[in-house]
């Protein structure tokens, strides 16, 4: 099992990649929307796999029909086979309009996209920026058409460990959207979002607070006349006030969401089912607070858990998976309080009621048939000084290894630890309590919650070269010292 924190990042890059499209003649439906991301456009293999094509010439219609083939891979997720493709794009378009083309951009920005999902981040970052350059010698640097590079920019710099430079790749796209759009404008809400997403990575929570607050605020503004509309973005205030630690400011927006749907609706409303679920969850969560007291833990969820279950049981026709997974978070809320028999009792109804036929047996493996944590907060993604240190040839990646038992009781047991570098004990530290203090909804054997033994979680996080290598020299010192002593 792995640790993935982010985040969102992908959708917002398969969002990218088919806005960025410009080689082939299409109507405004069918314009690509920046997708996902690969590797650097290396030169050699260019030339490689392109070395009989640069010996004939390029008609435009043959770039336009590999074009359509690279969306296509796209759209397929054939990510490997859409690398190859954007990579003949960006060589044939090279030969029809030229390196510094605004065509040539495009194709780079696409051959970028797909290099970000593959994870190959210093080859997206390498030809995202290439992109960038072209457009602004052949736009301006304030022009429109930058937002979209300087986003997946930014994408592929977190997914390489660098929130600082990726902070400054999202500011910049905010600000051109303020130029070409006006200071209030809401497209500038997802690269806002980014932006959060990079200030909590970098530790920077008021910053993160700052930049929600101002999410919240341009949506107020856009939907001020349409109170239902602001939901969506109440809900991903809420998730972003979660991860950053902040929640009894995420139970304000669920309640105000909630009073939403109320009002518009009223109290017995479908839609109230979720905000409840996840005003419920929140409780599993503690902050401190003004006096230094902290929040108690779990007990005052239950009513909304039972809410929810009751708007649900009541409502005709309501989905039958949502209905179990309405059920299951009632149930996870009894064994986190060590109510085991009323825990025992819904999961034996809705491992039944997921027994009936092929599709609800297949969500019953996924959701039933092993351990899903109830309560599982952020992991560190970088060790304590290496954000500060920002190295210019970027960071590591070091990795815990997690060894565990989840009991019948969705406790944890039988934990094991190890990191890679061996160095890295603090962070090793804070992950072996992380995990330890986890509630897991238990596997379950023929409806009845049973052990889980040998799971594994891999949690990878940044560091800098810099810091492992004054721990070693550290560490040297101490056995020399050690070794002076008679």
């Amino acid at each position: 099992m792995r640790n993935i924190t982010d985040p969102s990042l992908a959708v917002l890059l398969f969002l990218l990649a088919m806005t960025a499209n410009g080689q082939e003649p299409q109507d405004a439906e069918d314009l690509a929307n920046p997708l996902d991301q690969t590797v650097p456009v290396a030169e050699e293999d260019l030339a490689a796999e392109t070395m009989d094509a640069r010996e004939q010439p390029i008609s435009e219609n043959e770039m336009l029909r590999e074009f359509a083939r690279f969306r296509q891979l796209l759209e397929e997720g054939n990510f490997d086979e859409a690398d190859i493709s954007a990579k003949r794009v960006v060589e044939m378009t090279i030969k029809v309009h030229g390196p510094q083309s605004y065509e040539a951009a495009k194709a780079l920005n696409n051959l970028a996209i797909v290099q970000h999902n593959n994870a190959q981040y210093a080859a997206a970052i390498q030809n995202f920026t290439s992109s960038i350059e072209i457009l602004e010698n052949v736009r301006d640097r304030l022009n429109e058409e930058l937002v979209n590079p300087l986003r997946g920019l930014g994408a592929a710099q977190l997914g390489n460990g660098r929130p600082d430079l990726a902070a400054a790749s999202f500011g910049r796209a905010t600000h051109i959207t303020h130029v070409n759009e006006g200071p209030h404008n809401i497209e500038q809400v997802e690269i806002l979002e980014s932006l959060a997403e990079a200030r909590v990575r970098l530790g920077d929570l008021e910053g993160a607070r700052d930049t929600l607050d101002r999410i919240y605020a341009l949506n107020v503004r856009f939907f001020e006349d349409n109170a239902m509309g602001l939901l969506p973005s109440l809900i991903r205030r809420a998730e972003w006030q979660h991860r950053a630690g902040y929640y009894n400011d995420e139970r304000a927006t669920y309640r105000r969401a909630i009073r939403i749907i109320e009002m518009s609706a009223d109290k017995t409303d479908p839609r109230l089912i979720g905000p409840l679920i996840s005003l419920g969850h929140s409780y599993y969560y503690y902050e401190p607070v003004s006096d230094g007291m902290r929040a108690s833990f779990a007990s005052s969820g239950e009513a909304y858990f039972k809410r929810a279950s009751r708007i649900a049981e009541a409502t005709e026709d309501y989905p039958w998976l949502d209905l179990a997974k309405t059920r299951l978070a009632l149930a996870d809320f009894y064994i986190s309080s060590e109510t085991h028999n009323r825990a025992r009792k819904l999961y034996r109804q809705v491992w039944n009621d997921l027994s009936l036929d092929e599709d609800r047996m297949n969500m019953r493996r996924e959701l039933l048939e092993r351990p899903i944590p109830i309560n599982e907060s952020a992991l560190p993604g970088y060790t304590s000084g290496s954000a500060e240190r920002k190295p210019a040839g970027g960071f590591r990646t070091g990795t815990i290894k997690v060894d565990y038992t989840v009991s019948a009781r969705g406790r944890v047991n039988n934990i094991r630890t190890v990191a890679t570098p061996v160095e890295f004990t603090d962070m090793q530290r804070m992950v072996h309590r992380e995990v330890r203090q986890r509630l897991y909804r238990p596997m379950l054997i023929d409806g009845v919650p049973a052990e889980s033994a040998n799971q594994v979680l891999t949690h990878d996080f940044f560091y800098a070269d810099s810091e492992l290598a004054e721990m070693r020299n550290e560490k040297a010192d101490l056995e020399q010292e050690k070794a002076k002593k008679p």
